[in-house]
């Protein structure tokens, strides 16, 4: 396309001017109508079978809404004009409605004509009906023509109009209602009129000028003259003004409003996106931050999954996470429940979490099998992976927290999360970002602005809250560092496979920080981490250690419970002691090796066992001290013998009241053996992860995009071309031998042919196929009926006919 204009490559036998939109496609050249199958990739599916059936799909009310929703304002502010323009509409009557250049508003045609949601030559633009459907009656708060509105009127009524406007009525009502209109039409005549009115009336006419046209009043249907007008409504409704559509409603005639507004359709109108305000920042700085931010999700992911491998938080009933098991992230995260709910949510898109029931038959969060391949992955491709899943997902995290139709909470993990237009938000706001300068960082009210203009009607209040949601979102992901987009990001953005999630992982490893292998040991029994630690170190650690404080350098304590916990693991003090001494830069502490050998000399010193339960200890002065203590009545203890002692309480809860008290008893076997008490890591059984919810199907790849034209035009050639001895049911029968020579024949000068095929009922159904292979005494040909390559029995073939491909 050209301007304004368009190349037809192709015509329909005469250069006469489209009747119809299929007409109009009919004359198109190849690539536009690859163009409108790009644009539209739901009329691909199936692929039409000719061009008068991708017209009519063109034309659906689904098809259409769905293309008309994704026109930016300035589109949709031509498209207005084109329904106020008086016709044949033309670009130049647009321009001046719009009251701008030619240029942009050239460019708005093509797409729509590029669309199909706009057809026929420069001199005489149409829309076709559905579009007028879905702007409604009123395009751009204007209302109807004032002739329209006008021959609703009774007689009597419109000839009062006529002599309130001063005109002298004739005998036909149409007549009649033509020349008020032409009079309401006439700029010099209204203003003069308006001055005419009283102050009350002007003001209520200036009150629908800028839309909705029309207003509430009661008996709007009075009977009215000039001369008895008493009230403003009374003078606009006796001068034509106001037309009355029924007994409690008037309308603004859209001359009347569009004099009023300067002859213009709307008075704000920017041909292109606002442009936000930025912040300019070093491109090495954001793209440092941007690495800390991805660094840190994944380490966020792995630390929720390993704990929820060990200890799963419930299922609920309705599905999704309990408000309780949602308030403890927080803490585990270092972060705020927004942040504990998107990770937990990446965790599920990604398919690296799910519920399961293999737990005492309750369902539970746990990590999936695919969450051990995930987690051997470099942490770049770690990252890139998570960020490609946000970026595909329709589950929306912003809307954990808020309040559904019934008024209840959204919980976390539940299907009330998935909003269909979230990944086409996502990627329009990171488009915003991606065509700035690097380093740019735009303010929020700039992007919500940009957002606004490119999707107007699309989401509303929601589109706000999730352009907010998804700004906030992208800098806890990395995939924005100081509110700038990340270079190496791009290759996300620009395509949609694994190639771009090797190369944004490429990209992002020279900018993650490099995790630490040392801890420095303190003399008050910490340990700090200057940096990210390594997973394994990490892990390790925590075990036994307590976080006191996380950030970009974390504090770790050493406690007797923490110890006592690696103790219970299966750790030895030399197994401690060796670990400190490896990881630790600093030499470690001396309270702390009497901290570990103190704890571990006591630790197992006591032995319980399931009785309900005893105390076994060979030092019977420990068992003396047990007994005497204030503390042990609730114990429902007895001494069964000098190192023994049984209790009426189960074992778990004896160890726990045991070290309460200060002791540091283990729990033992059967055999005498301790029990480690590590605790076991359950996974999921292997499911899919949760597919998005999408409504707009994915744009086609330009190979279907050639076959498919293809197809039409075959369609087309097969409708219009078709010879005599191949109309339907006349499609001649041929010899086994012919049919063979025939289809030889065609697949060497890869024609596109008919054939008669002989189903297993009996009947004869015809189809036009381009052969591809012919072999084994079987025919695989593309079919353009069913849009895929068939296979057909050469036996069952009844005839063969070419279809003139001139």
């Amino acid at each position: 396309m050209t301007g304004a204009g368009r190349t037809v490559g192709r015509v329909t036998g005469n250069d006469s001017a489209p009747r119809s939109l299929a007409d109009d496609l009919r004359a198109r050249a190849d690539d536009e109508l690859a163009a409108l199958l790009r644009s539209r990739p739901d009329l691909l599916v199936p692929v039409p079978v000719d061009v008068a059936q991708l017209a009519t799909r063109a034309t659906t009310r689904a098809s259409a809404q769905r293309a008309v929703d994704r026109l930016d304002r300035f589109t949709l502010q031509v498209v207005d004009a084109l329904m106020v323009a008086s016709a044949p509409a033309t670009p130049s009557a647009v321009q001046a409605l719009l009251g701008t250049a030619s240029a942009p508003v050239a460019e708005a045609v093509a797409r729509l004509r590029e669309q199909a949601l706009l057809w026929g030559p420069d001199d005489d633009l149409r829309l076709p009906r559905v579009v007028h459907e879905i702007i409604g009656p009123h395009p751009a708060g204007l209302g109807p023509p004032a002739e329209q509105a006008l021959l609703a009127l009774s007689p009597n009524r419109l000839v009062a109009v006529m002599r309130g406007l001063g005109l002298t009525p004739g005998g036909d009502h149409a007549t009649n209602a033509h020349t008020v209109a032409g009079r309401l039409a006439d700029g010099p005549t209204v203003d003069a009129l308006i001055e005419t009115l009283p102050e009350d009336a002007r003001s209520a006419l200036y009150a629908l000028v800028p839309g909705p046209p029309t207003g509430r009043i009661d008996g709007a249907m009075r009977e009215v003259t000039r001369d008895s007008a008493r009230s403003a409504i009374d003078h606009l409704l006796a001068t034509g003004l106001f037309v009355p559509v029924d007994d409690a409603t008037v309308v603004l005639p859209r001359e009347v409003a569009l004099h009023l507004r300067g002859g213009v359709v709307h008075a704000d109108v920017h041909t292109g996106a606002p442009v936000p305000s930025t912040t300019e920042r070093a491109p090495d700085t954001v793209d440092r931050t941007a690495g800390a931010g991805a660094f840190d999700i994944v380490r966020k992911i792995e630390l929720l999954l390993d704990t929820w491998a060990t200890a799963p938080p419930p299922v609920l009933r309705t599905g999704g996470l309990g408000v309780r098991d949602l308030r403890r992230l927080p803490d585990l995260l270092d972060t705020d429940e927004a942040g504990a709910g998107l990770v937990a949510e990446l965790a599920y898109a990604a398919g690296l979490l799910a519920p399961s029931n293999d737990v005492d038959d309750n369902d539970v969060w746990l990590p999936t099998a695919d969450y051990d391949t995930w987690r051997r992955d470099e942490h770049a491709h770690r990252w890139a992976s998570l960020t490609r899943t946000w970026l595909d997902t329709s589950r929306v995290a912003g809307l954990i927290g808020t309040r559904d139709d019934r008024d209840r909470p959204v919980a976390p993990l539940g299907a009330e999360l998935d909003r269909p237009v979230a990944p086409e938000l996502r990627r329009l706001v990171l488009d915003e970002l991606a065509a700035l300068p690097a380093g740019a960082a735009p303010e929020l009210t700039g992007v919500l602005t940009s957002a606004q203009w490119r999707r107007p009607r699309r989401g509303g209040r929601i589109r706000d809250e999730m352009v907010r949601w998804f700004l906030r979102e992208a800098e806890m992901l990395g995939v924005t560092g100081m509110g700038a987009l990340a270079s190496f990001v791009r290759p996300l953005l620009d395509r949609n496979d694994e190639k771009a999630v090797d190369a944004a992982a490429e990209a992002a490893q020279a900018c993650l920080p490099e995790p630490l292998d040392h801890i420095l040991l303190q003399a008050d029994l910490t340990a700090v981490a200057p940096g990210p630690l390594r997973p394994d170190l990490e892990r390790e650690l925590a075990l036994i250690s307590d976080v006191e404080s996380r950030g970009g350098a974390s504090v770790h304590r050493f406690s007797d419970a923490s110890l006592r916990r690696a103790l219970d693991a299966g750790y030895s003090a030399d197994d401690v002691h060796t670990f400190l001494s490896t990881v630790s830069r600093t030499p470690v502490p001396q309270p702390l090796t009497y901290l570990v050998d103190d704890v571990a000399r006591r630790h197992g010193h006591l032995r319980v066992g399931s009785a309900s339960s005893f105390v076994r200890c060979d030092d019977e002065t420990v068992l003396t001290e047990i007994l005497a203590d204030s503390r042990a009545a609730g114990l429902g203890a007895r001494r069964l013998a000098p190192t023994v002692l049984v209790s009426s309480l189960t074992a778990n809860l004896l160890l726990d009241r045991l070290r309460r008290m200060g002791f540091s008893p283990v729990a033992e076997a059967a055999d005498g053996s301790l029990v480690v008490g590590r605790a076991e890591v359950r996974r999921a059984a292997a499911r899919p992860a949760p597919q998005p919810l999408v409504t707009e199907h994915a744009a086609p790849e330009e190979t279907l995009l050639g076959a498919a034209v293809r197809a039409v035009r075959a369609g087309e050639r097969s409708r219009e071309e078709r010879p005599a001895a191949a109309a339907p049911g006349n499609l001649g029968r041929t010899g086994p031998g012919q049919t063979l020579a025939d289809l030889r024949e065609a697949l060497q000068a890869a024609n596109t042919v008919w054939i008669g095929y002989v189903d297993q009922h009996g009947a004869t159904t015809e189809r036009l196929v381009d052969p591809a292979r012919l072999e084994g005494g079987w025919l695989s040909a593309f079919d353009h009926r069913s849009g895929e390559v068939r296979t057909f029995a050469v036996h069952r073939i009844s005839g063969v006919s070419p279809v003139d491909a001139a």
